[in-house]
Formats: structure tokens, sequence, C-alpha cells
């Protein structure tokens, strides 16, 4: 039987960011330098895959430190934590690595200048999300008021209109977010933002290829988990740049093949924690129902690397 034509249109950057990347390195070098068990504050990346993938290797995830003995050593998830934990490690004489993406940690530090300098701030970002969490409590309670919508800004309560920054979440939608800027900029003329955009370069990035992907395919699939902020900002992305059917999935097995029967041409991407394999498992999954080609639609490139802590570059380099 002859199968039908489809054309893929594969996203170009997709997949890992380098802050992902460093996270899941951070944990693999403290399990050779500690051996196992490592625990790890939160799941290290949003992705099913890696975790378990880790937790083969011996890495132990936890929500809070209250769960980690105080033998063994913790790493802090990519996502970044409330300044209190680092904190309450240091109290309790544990060993402890920060997995935090530099780039979040861009977005404390800069919140941090500005509460130095008098500022409240608020963050655009979405509420219970382990980055948004970390980075809110950078600072005293009542020093961060949080938005999620434009609707918010209409209502949120400051202490002076006069003393305003505004920080963002790295993995929001750009069109989300500008909406939100702009009314904020609106409501409070004096509001100080950020010297560089807060939303990370990988995100942008996705999101810009799945604009470019969008009106060539007739559905789109997004590899990633449904806890991952920045492959859910994908689909929506997607849609709303035109194409009519996005869907998100964590494995080829969650394809919904009923919502894609007809289709000739479909666009995959990948969130900034998915692994490169379970993009090449969903690709696998239609080469055996479809006569494929895949076409690249790149429209930037990424080179960027980020060092692990020094505790494990010199763990690394003397083994």
């Amino acid at each position: 039987m002859t199968k039908p034509p489809l054309t893929i249109h594969l996203a170009a950057p997709r997949g890992f960011c380098a802050g992902v990347d460093r996270a899941i390195k951070i944990v693999e070098m403290a399990l050779a330098k500690w051996g196992a068990p490592v625990y790890v504050r939160h799941e290290i990346v949003h992705n099913k895959f890696v975790v378990d993938d880790l937790r083969a290797k011996g890495a132990v995830f936890v929500e809070e430190l209250d769960d980690c003995p105080l033998d063994r050593p913790v790493i802090f998830s990519a996502h970044g934590v409330p300044k209190s934990v680092p904190a309450e490690a240091a109290r309790r004489n544990m060993v402890y690595v920060d997995a935090t993406c530099p780039l979040v940690s861009k977005v404390h530090i800069e919140a941090a200048r500005h509460h130095e300098n008098g500022l409240q701030m608020i963050m655009i970002g979405h509420a219970g999300h382990p980055e948004t969490i970390g980075t809110m409590g950078q600072l005293p309670e009542g020093e961060v008021l949080l938005v999620e919508t434009v609707e918010d800004v209409a209502k949120v309560a400051v202490r002076d209109p006069a003393r305003l920054a505004f920080v963002t979440q790295t993995t929001l939608s750009v069109d989300d977010t500008a909406d939100i800027v702009a009314a904020l900029q609106a409501r409070f003329p004096a509001i100080v933002g950020p010297h560089k955009e807060d939303i990370c370069y990988a995100t942008t990035n996705r999101q810009e290829a799945v604009k470019a992907m969008a009106l060539m395919a007739d559905a789109m699939l997004v590899v990633g988990a449904p806890n991952s902020s920045n492959s859910k900002r994908l689909v929506e992305v997607g849609a709303r740049a035109g194409c009519r059917y996005a869907q998100l999935v964590q494995r080829a097995s969650d394809i919904d093949w009923r919502a894609l029967e007809g289709i000739g041409s479909l666009g995959i991407t990948a969130g900034a924690s998915a692994p490169e394999v379970l993009v090449n498992e969903v690709i696998d999954a239609f080469r055996e129902r479809f006569e494929v080609t895949v076409k690249p639609v790149m429209t930037a490139e990424e080179n960027v690397e980020f060092k692990v802590p020094r505790v494990l570059r010199e763990a690394a380099q003397s083994a």
C-alpha cells in the first residue's frame, strides 16, 4: 500500500537551550563527583524523559530541602529558587549546587538592584511557576507584585506609581508580554524596564521559528511537557500565527492521529527542555504512516554556551 506524501517543516532552532543543557550537565557531573544519590530540588527541567533518565542514573527529585538528607549534595533547578532556599541550605551546612539558568539569574540581579534603589517591582509571569516563585522570592514579601494579564495591570495596587520597575519571566509569549508592558507603561509612565529584554534568546528564537512555519503547515506539533511554560507558549504562538491545528505532545505515543487525517504538511518544533531524541521519535512515527520529506525552517543560529559551576569544572578536569 502506497503511503501518502507528507512534508515536515522542522523548526530551527528547537529543543534544548543553553540553560537546560547546563542544568542537565550539572546533575550528571555532580553524580560523577559525589556518586549517587544526588538530590535535586524540583524537576531540574520540565521534561519527564530527561528527569526519568537522570533518576535512573541516581538523581533523587524532591520538592523541598526538608526531603534531603544533610549528608548528600542538593542541586537547585534551572528555574531558580527563592533566596531563602540557599540560605537555609547553608545554615544546615549542606553541599549545594545552583543550576539556575544564568538568564534567570540576570533577572534576579536586576530585581535586587531596583530594590536597592527603592523601587517596588512588578513581575510579568505565571502564578505558581517555579521561575516566578524564585524571582519573587529574591525580595521581601510585598516588594514584588505579580501580573499575568493586561487586565491585571488595571487592578494592581502599588505603593508609589513614580517608584516602580518591572521584570518578566523568561519563558513568556513575546507578543503577549509586549501588550502587558504597554499597559504598564500607559498606567505608570515612570516605570523602569529591564536594560535588556528579560524573555530569553531561546524562547524568542523558538517562537519566531514557529511563526515562520505556521502558515506553511496544515498542522503543528510541539514536543514538550505540559508543565513547560515555553512549550505551551509555542502551541499558542502557532495557533495565533495561523496554523489551524497545534498540539503539544510529550512523546510520539501522544499524537492524535485522527486530528491529523488528510494533512499534507506538518510543522514540528520542540520546547527548550525537550531533547532531540524525542523529536526524532515523532518524525519516525510519521515515517511509518507517510512518505516523509523533511524541510528545515531556519530563522536563527544559536551558539550560546553557559559554564557549569567551578566546583564541578575542577572535578571534571582532575578526573
